[in-house]
């Protein structure tokens, strides 16, 4: 295996683990819950080290860039969507789960748009929006898990961790869409 090849190997690995954490969840076996919280924790720590990694080797690419974020929405989606399932009868679960999907997509969607318009910088990821993801990640994660280890129960603490996630969801939201607005409105004009 090439070093150099290793973030993108890392960002597919995210694309590979929703089938390995669903089946884990899924499965009729002892601990399921607990493989299944392992397999999207592992695949959350990709998130952070293929870029950083990407950086550091100097291998960072279009492609590279463009499946990033596609590789992280798609494993985030699946999580939200096994976990509003699970808790389905916990309203600030669903509308959560609902508020961090539109956003995913809503921001992923201006990100192309900006780009498109040589404005991606507009719309980078903020520091916020860094602490939005983490928090995110480990609400799932936890969510997934649901058990007690080492005398904590993560299930527990993943209902409050996702209501900052979504609480952070919604301030990234507005902030980037502010951000963009300027470019928004100046392409408006000019198309009207």
């Amino acid at each position: 295996m090439n070093l150099r090849s290793l973030p993108m190997m890392m960002t597919w690995s995210r694309v590979v683990l929703i089938p390995v954490f669903l089946i884990c969840y899924y499965a009729p076996i002892e601990d399921a819950r607990y493989w299944a919280g392992l397999a999207f924790m592992v695949a959350a720590i990709t998130d952070w080290f293929d870029g950083y990694l990407a950086r550091k080797l100097g291998v960072d690419s279009k492609l590279g860039a463009f499946l990033d974020p596609v590789a992280d929405k798609l494993i985030v989606a699946a999580a939200l969507i096994v976990v509003a399932a699970e808790y389905h009868d916990n309203i600030y679960v669903i509308i959560s789960a609902v508020l961090i999907m539109m956003r995913e997509i809503g921001i992923s969607a201006l990100r192309e748009w900006m780009a498109e318009n040589n404005a991606r910088e507009v719309v980078a990821v903020s520091n916020l929006g860094k602490l939005k993801t983490a928090s995110q990640l480990a609400a799932l994660t936890w969510l997934l898990y649901g058990g007690e280890l080492w005398g904590v129960n993560w299930g527990e603490l993943g209902f409050p961790m996702l209501y900052f996630a979504a609480t952070l969801t919604v301030i990234t939201w507005i902030q980037y869409t502010k951000a963009a607005l300027p470019e928004i409105i100046r392409s408006v004009k000019s198309e009207g």
